[in-house]
């Protein structure tokens, strides 16, 4: 990896160099020989991915690595929020970043239809009798931070340092429908949990449920606990314009960060007791809480997925 980055470093030396004409004595203006400004301007705005794929991409191709998928545009941070900055002037910058989501998602599943009485199910040639069943995923995530940055440098390398401050919120929740409902055991035709009601990924069956109820279960809804981070730092970083308005570059920083998670609730349903009948019962999981003071490379309050930052300017 270090001979990788070696050899991108170097490219990019070679590209600045055979793209960059001298500045002007005394004017502190960077242009290239087709008279673009290198540097960003008065009015400028910007954006921030992450630059690890570049590098990745750029050391196998150097390396001759077999399968060297192309880069891809990434976050800078896992929250998934759109990182920019506006210049107020050539040496002061606004840095925001914002995230607005909110997403649903309805899976259905056929299964048997349990309240048949035995052998009545199939008679061919009619089709098996079948029910349906839905799950319901809906989602909130809400990201807003602001910060100044100030800038200090004439050549490609600049300098930067500033404070920022964000919040995060998110939460989601589950809705489940089973079309057969469940009945008690002095039913004609008794309808008990059935493993054929989990949906993938749902976690919504439970052949041994925390529930007073007994027998298994399974989860009619389930809210899970909404979490709300924020932070507030300062930080300090360069960047290397290796081309007229696009520099790679990464920070490091100090500060605060809180994250609380609230109380999740979920639902179940099952068959028990002593004479066997339905009975829901909802359970609250424990809210959940970190606090930080301390130093870290992030590019922003909520974490990176990667340290380095690739900035295009417009």
């Amino acid at each position: 990896m270090r001979k990788s980055l070696t050899l991108l470093a170097l490219t990019f030396s070679i590209t600045g160099a055979m793209a960059q004409e001298p500045a002007k004595e005394g004017s502190g203006e960077l242009k290239s020989k087709k008279g673009e400004a290198i540097l960003p301007e008065a009015g400028d705005w910007a954006i921030g991915i992450d630059a690890t794929p570049f590098l990745n991409y750029a050391g196998n191709f150097f390396g001759k690595t077999a399968n060297n998928n192309a880069p891809t545009f990434n976050f800078l941070q896992s929250a998934q929020t759109i990182t920019g900055k506006y210049f107020k002037d050539e040496k002061t910058a606004y840095r925001g970043s914002l995230r607005i989501g909110k997403g649903s998602q309805t899976n259905r599943n056929m299964v048997a239809d349990r309240t048949l009485a035995p052998g009545s199910q199939t008679v061919f040639p009619n089709p098996v009798a079948m029910k349906e069943n839905e799950w319901k995923h809906s989602s909130t995530d809400i990201g807003l931070a602001g910060g100044l940055e100030m800038r200090k440098g004439k050549t490609r390398l600049q300098g930067y340092y500033g404070g920022e401050l964000g919040i995060y919120f998110s939460s989601s929740k589950d809705k489940f429908t089973y079309g057969n409902a469940l009945t008690p055991a002095s039913a004609a035709i008794p309808v008990d949990v059935n493993a054929a009601d989990a949906f993938a990924g749902a976690n919504n069956y439970d052949p041994a449920p925390p529930i007073q109820l007994g027998g298994p279960g399974r989860v009619t809804e389930r809210k899970n606990g909404s979490m709300l981070s924020f932070g507030i730092r300062g930080f300090i970083g360069a960047e290397y314009f290796v081309l007229p308005k696009m520099s790679i570059g990464g920070e490091f920083g100090w500060g605060i960060g809180l994250t609380t998670m609230g109380k999740s609730e979920t639902t179940y349903e099952s068959v028990g007791g002593t004479t066997p009948a339905p009975g829901t019962t909802t359970i609250e999981g424990s809210k959940q809480g970190s606090f930080a003071l301390d130093t870290d490379n992030n590019n922003s309050v909520w974490g990176p997925t990667g340290s380095l930052r690739l900035n295009f300017h417009f």
